[in-house]
């Protein structure tokens, strides 16, 4: 049996003595106040997108905006559940989820946008996943092994992340030549 290098009855006590900090223990390894402040930035890049996507879900119109519409709402729905990810690990390593609409735009990765043509918002929508992955990717890495428990939210994200690029790159790629000019 492997040994611990920590002596067990140490751990014991030092989970009696802190127990106030729940999940977070002295093996924790990432820089705990910055974690918070990057998922509250995560955060709000979620909540930023989740809008972003449900007012081209509403807005879309045109000839092949049915299609286009039900991929927003799909995403909208996906990038919400990103957002409630990111805050419950917030809660979890005890800090508060920043949900305050003043400031979204200015924490958020990705910039909102209400353009009204069906093409601007699939590419606005893609440079927006694009911005996601770069900066999930920069995260998880950062992370590393000091927070494997946020860095594999990130990573879950993250691929999520990318098949909406990948989904948004094909409705481009589908769309005729008349639909583009």
């Amino acid at each position: 049996m492997a040994e611990f290098l920590t002596d067990i009855r140490t751990i014991r006590e030092r989970a009696r003595k802190e127990i106030g900090k729940g999940p977070v223990t002295d093996a924790y390894g990432a820089d705990l106040g910055r974690v918070i402040q990057v998922l509250n930035e995560a955060l709000a890049t979620e909540i930023v997108c989740t809008l972003r996507y449900k007012r081209h879900y509403y807005t879309a119109t045109g000839l092949y905006a049915e299609p286009v519409a039900a991929e927003f709402l799909e995403h909208a729905g996906e990038e919400q559940q990103h957002a409630d990810r990111l805050a419950e690990r917030i809660v979890q390593l005890g800090g508060e989820p920043d949900f305050n609409p003043d400031t979204l735009t200015e924490r958020s990765h990705a910039e909102y946008d209400a353009s009204l043509d069906l093409i601007k918002m699939i590419k606005e929508d893609l440079v927006a996943e694009r911005v996601a992955i770069a900066a999930y990717t920069e995260i998880a890495q950062w992370l590393g092994d000091g927070d494997p428990t946020t860095r594999r939210i990130f990573e879950d994200l993250l691929a999520q992340e990318e098949e909406h690029a990948d989904d948004l790159r094909g409705l481009l790629e589908r769309l005729p030549a008349s639909a583009k000019s």
